[in-house]
């Protein structure tokens, strides 16, 4: 079978994407009031005007705890009309939208957020040297609501799809993780009852918004720390999530932003810039000590594909390609294995209108030299630190 063109129309679910390539959900930091501000549009309206079929807003947290950090957004009426002026915007370039749900669990600061973080198990958070607090059977419920209720408002924000986040140790990734769910009730113990979390979220969100949008997961593929979830469990999670047939596609991550997050990132490690964020006592800490926390893993193409093919030989669902996809010669090659999106962040921070540069000469190279440094940024506004002092063109 000929693989499809990447840069061709194509259908996700319920809804038709110009192309099959996906701006990644990233934390854009622009959002200090909690709502949608100018920047945030702007931050969306770039991507969509430089040629994506669809761009992901992130992280809109289903409930106030489940922020990472109080200036996040998070769902409720108050945040619909600048959602839907967003959502305006990016529509009129052409793309699609997405709106990234989810609930960050253990990875929440409970110092910010002037509110406990829930988890599976009892943790201490290493930013907010907060512990955490169990999760019981009615936080589970209400969280599995707040999902369903998240989805819906998205809807009414216009957005085209949702995406349920379920890696990165958040709150559903966190129950996966035999390290971290130390639990003896029907939630801990064996996969399936690890699994319950995220396979309940995944059903809410669809049973809430039928085909009026469409649904896709970011789910974990392994943690990347010894005793965290494995690749063989996470592939068995997905096969279940196949079998309950909730979603449009799944985009397949690693890492834990708790234990071990330079592990999705990969490339190089920008602890000088990390630690002049905090405050002295804690900027010692990272510079001293950082490198235990953030761990250097090279730089490479396509990183996460030989992993992902795994999933590819045994899932006949939709499945997208994320990492070190940032030349039309890595989306052919994600094309030829038989992936049937691609998403792409870092290299649209530097180069918004990349897509359609790619369209208009498939040579062209990325501008993106993966030096992490736009990691940082996330506290003052996420942005290529290349690009400070000067305008983004083109786009």
């Amino acid at each position: 079978m000929t693989a499809p063109d990447v840069l061709a129309p194509a259908a996700l679910g319920p809804i038709r994407l110009r192309n099959r390539v996906i701006k990644s959900a990233t934390f854009e930091g622009a959002t200090p009031d909690g709502l949608v501000t100018d920047a945030l549009v702007d931050y969306h309206r770039r991507p969509a005007a430089g040629g994506v079929g669809m761009t992901t807003v992130a992280y809109l947290a289903v409930s106030p705890e489940g922020r990472t950090e109080r200036r996040q957004i998070h769902w409720r009426p108050e945040a619909v009309p600048g959602l839907r002026r967003l959502t305006d915007a990016v529509h009129a370039e052409g793309a699609a939208v997405a709106a990234q749900i989810g609930h960050a669990g253990p990875v929440a600061d409970a110092r910010s957020n002037r509110a406990p973080a829930l988890s599976c198990s009892p943790m201490l958070n290493p930013v907010s040297m907060r512990r955490t607090r169990a999760a019981t059977a009615e936080d589970i419920e209400r969280v599995t609501a707040a999902h369903a209720r998240a989805a819906r408002l998205a809807v009414e924000s216009g957005f085209d799809s949702v995406e349920i986040h379920l890696g990165h140790n958040y709150f559903a990734s966190a129950f996966l993780s035999p390290r971290l769910n130390k639990r003896t009730d029907a939630y801990g113990g064996s996969l399936a009852n690890r699994a319950k979390v995220a396979l309940g979220l995944a059903r809410a969100v669809r049973a809430e918004v039928g085909d009026r949008i469409a649904v896709t997961a970011k789910l974990n593929m392994e943690d990347g720390y010894p005793g965290g979830l494995r690749i063989d469990d996470g592939l068995q999670v997905a096969r279940w999530l196949q079998e309950d047939g909730t979603l449009d596609a799944l985009e397949l991550t690693a890492g834990s932003s708790l234990m071990n997050p330079m592990y999705l990132f990969t490339g190089d490690v920008p602890l000088r810039e990390f630690a002049a964020n905090f405050p002295l006592p804690q900027r010692l800490g990272i510079r001293w000590f950082g490198k235990k926390f953030l761990r250097a893993y090279p730089y490479q193409d396509t990183y996460l594909m030989e992993r992902a093919l795994r999933f590819r030989a045994e899932l006949d669902m939709p499945l997208i390609l994320l990492g070190g996809v940032t030349t039309r010669a890595t989306m052919d090659r994600a094309m030829d294995a038989g992936f049937q999106y691609v998403a792409m962040a870092r290299a649209l921070l530097r180069e918004p209108d990349l897509v359609n540069r790619i369209g208009a000469d498939p040579g062209t190279p990325s501008l993106c030299i993966h030096c992490n440094r736009c990691m940082p940024t996330i506290y003052t506004g996420t942005r290529c630190p290349e690009l400070d002092g000067r305008p983004v063109v083109r786009a």
